[in-house]
């Protein structure tokens, strides 16, 4: 389910050693207070609300806007997790670039330290990751996948980014676990992205037909499906499709390798899978097979599939580019030492320091109402 937008353009940089260091205290010291509040479930699912995850990186004091948080905090995060995961039974695996593709042995490296199959955990990140980048071709290209999941795997969760370098934005995915959580059919918690665009969304509610054509399509012999494709190309040079169609009409014509693609059909006609996330899982299957297919379905069979598609926080300590101003380093360094020593000391006296930090929240939203009533 969608729940939120926001803009994320790409901004070059990354965070100074100087805040990272911070980020990372701050964020095992809130991490610490949440696991005296809350389940590790209600924290994932914190975490794959896209606004409470945006204002988390606001109080981190990272960009309030920009594509960076989602990998700093990330990482902030991740770190953090190498000291509290076994006391709160939470891990964090993969990260940007290289380390997204280390997430697998992460958390097969995990398993054989608990000693628990967590082996359907490698298949959600796959799964997730392989539905972002093929199934939903929106124009942007993942570059940043972190897993995150119990030490029991009952529950997970899924923060990935994708880029978009023509337009110079960025478009974060959300997962979130449940129990009739289906991975090709409305998966995700939240997309955020300030820019809308025609894309081939297959996971769609409205896509199931197409998805199960494809499924069948996949189980076609080679040379049926090349031959369908080549139609699609002397159709697509007789007609000017401009209503939604030109990014599908240069894939067609400069970007398919029909040798390449008959490979491909190869492949998924011997394995002959049994639904459209079987096809998604077979390897080399990617998002040029995915829509090859999908036009098929579409323009050669008459199946359509769907082309659908918290900055206050920031004011805490200051953000990395001086807004709203510079991170005040005093400050910060103030909410940790506050935090650390209200869940320092006995069990009684840190309840007791954690409600007088509730109490600021009641009085800060007191302040806000009669500032409003004044004015």
């Amino acid at each position: 389910m969608k729940t939120g937008t926001m803009k994320l353009p790409l901004h070059g940089g990354k965070a100074p050693s100087w805040l990272f260091n911070r980020m990372k205290v701050l964020a095992k010291e809130i991490m610490a207070m949440m696991a005296t509040e809350y389940t590790n479930t209600e924290i994932l699912k914190r975490i794959s609300d896209p606004l409470w995850f945006q204002a988390l990186g606001c109080i981190l004091g990272f960009d309030w806007h920009s594509s960076g948080v989602t990998t700093t905090v990330c990482g902030a995060l991740k770190e953090a997790s190498k000291v509290l995961g076994k006391d709160m039974g939470l891990y964090i695996a993969g990260g940007k670039g290289g380390a997204s593709r280390k997430t697998p042995s992460e958390i097969e490296k995990t398993s054989d330290t608990l000693g628990i199959d967590l082996s359907h955990l490698v298949y959600n990140s796959k799964i997730s990751a392989k539905v972002d980048n093929t199934a939903l071709q929106d124009g942007y290209q993942l570059y940043h996948h972190c897993f995150f999941f119990t030490k029991d795997g009952n529950d997970w969760a899924v923060v990935q980014q994708g880029m978009n370098e023509e337009e110079r934005m960025a478009r974060r995915y959300h997962w979130c676990s449940r129990m009739d959580l289906d991975p090709v059919c409305e998966p995700h918690a939240a997309i955020c992205c300030d820019k809308r665009r025609p894309s081939l969304n297959l996971v769609d509610k409205r896509s199931g037909k197409a998805r199960d054509v494809i499924a069948e399509l996949s189980s076609e012999k080679p040379v049926k499906l090349i031959k369908d494709i080549k139609k699609l190309r002397e159709h697509a040079s007789k007609t000017r499709l401009e209503y939604d169609l030109p990014a599908r009409h240069d894939i067609l014509k400069d970007d398919i390798d029909l040798k390449r693609l008959e490979k491909i059909f190869l492949k998924t006609y011997e394995t002959r899978p049994a639904g459209f996330e079987d096809l998604l899982s077979i390897r080399g299957v990617g998002p040029k097979t995915i829509r090859a297919l999908a036009l098929i379905s579409e323009l050669v069979y008459g199946v359509e599939y769907s082309i659908t598609d918290p900055a206050r926080f920031s004011f805490a300590h200051g953000g990395k580019d001086g807004i709203p101003y510079p991170v005040d380093r005093k400050n910060y360094d103030t909410s940790i030492e506050i935090l650390h020593k209200a869940l320092k000391g006995s069990k009684i006296s840190r309840t007791d320091k954690i409600k007088a930090i509730k109490r600021l929240t009641y009085f800060y939203d007191e302040q806000k109402r009669s500032s409003k009533h004044i004015k």
